[in-house]
């Protein structure tokens, strides 16, 4: 697997960074894993980093529901910056929340990639990577 990818998770729950980090290490699907706890935190190393593209991740795992700012208001905000990032950048929301509702707002938002379900399975994880690899071959 080539691992030569940043991973960024935005996620307030503890233990889902954890486990989502190790699982991310374990498979050796990432060259740099980087873990926010909330959208307004995570906006702000992007906004830091907009000079700075190599810091910035290939691929954010965002959740919903967090404190501060969620991730419908990180995608609000992200979309506004998105033409002063450097490089092609894959969003998939990630919840628990099976409500068809915020399923179908995350599809409507044109900067998300796909809505998963926790939690996150490594095949999911490598199937992330592939289509990742794969957009990136075709440029």
């Amino acid at each position: 697997m080539n691992n030569q990818y940043n991973i960024c998770v935005i996620d307030d729950d503890n233990i889902y960074q954890y486990t989502i980090s190790k699982t991310i290490k374990a498979y050796n699907l990432a060259k740099d894993i980087l873990v926010f706890s909330d959208g307004e935190e995570a906006l702000d190393f992007f906004i830091r980093n907009l000079d700075h593209s190599e810091n910035l991740p290939d691929i954010v795992l965002l959740d919903i529901n967090m404190p501060i700012m969620d991730g419908f208001q990180f995608m609000e905000e992200y979309i506004k910056i998105k033409p002063k990032v450097g490089k092609k950048i894959l969003i998939y929301m990630v919840s628990s929340s099976v409500d068809s509702k915020d399923i179908e707002r995350a599809k409507r938002i044109s900067g998300v990639s796909d809505y998963i379900i926790k939690p996150i399975k490594p095949g999911e994880l490598i199937l992330i990577i592939n289509s990742f690899q794969n957009d990136m071959n075709e440029l």
